[in-house]
């Protein structure tokens, strides 16, 4: 399966992506920008993941020196 992102600058040329797709088969989701910077967030934390043990205090103390 393919997948495609597309934003439109209104509610009306997104309805008339979404109509198109359901005309060639295609599923359509509207999605809000909230939910879209969700993803973005997961994203980026999934990235930032290092499995590494951080100690709070000391990264705190670094933060406070700066």
């Amino acid at each position: 399966m393919e997948n495609i992102l597309l934003q439109g600058n209104s509610k009306e040329e997104i309805k008339l992506i979404a109509a198109l797709a359901k005309k060639m088969g295609m599923t359509a989701k509207v999605i809000k920008n909230d939910f879209m910077e969700d993803i973005a967030l997961a994203n980026a934390m999934q990235k930032g993941r290092t499995s590494e043990y951080v100690n709070t205090q000391e990264y705190l103390n670094k933060l406070k020196a700066q």
